[in-house]
């Protein structure tokens, strides 16, 4: 979605599990989308949906308006995808059958550790990779 408007327009024509709301959008921002929303008479299908806020904005209090302007969490940007997961894992509705982590194994995995270039084994590495 580019605006505040076409989320709207989303949320009345079909059913989400969630909304990442930017919060600066041209047209209608997330404040007034996220109210609007929450509105009985806005006509989204679920004016309950969890709304979580994408902000630039990490200073002092953001946190707090976004809240009070009815969105359920807040990420602040550059956006970390451990914050995202963290996010989604808190407010997606656990579904029968489905996986204790929404992050995929290779996601969660942690990195391999790479010999050093000047190691015996780097060059096997090297040789396993041409």
């Amino acid at each position: 979605m580019c605006n505040g408007k076409e989320a709207l327009d989303a949320l009345r024509k079909g059913f989400y599990d969630l909304v990442l709301m930017d919060c600066q959008m041209p047209e209608m921002d997330g404040y007034e989308a996220a109210a609007l929303i929450r509105e009985p008479q806005s006509g989204v299908c679920n004016p309950q949906i969890p709304i979580i806020a994408l902000t630039a904005h990490a200073m002092k209090g953001d946190r707090d308006k976004c809240l009070a302007g009815g969105m359920n969490d807040y990420i602040s940007k550059p956006v970390k995808a451990t914050a995202v997961a963290d996010a989604l894992e808190k407010w997606l509705p656990r579904k029968q059958g489905s996986p204790a982590s929404i992050l995929s194994p290779a996601m969660a995995a942690p990195a391999p550790v790479l010999p050093a270039a000047s190691s015996p084994a780097a060059e096997e590495v090297a040789l396993l990779d041409s």
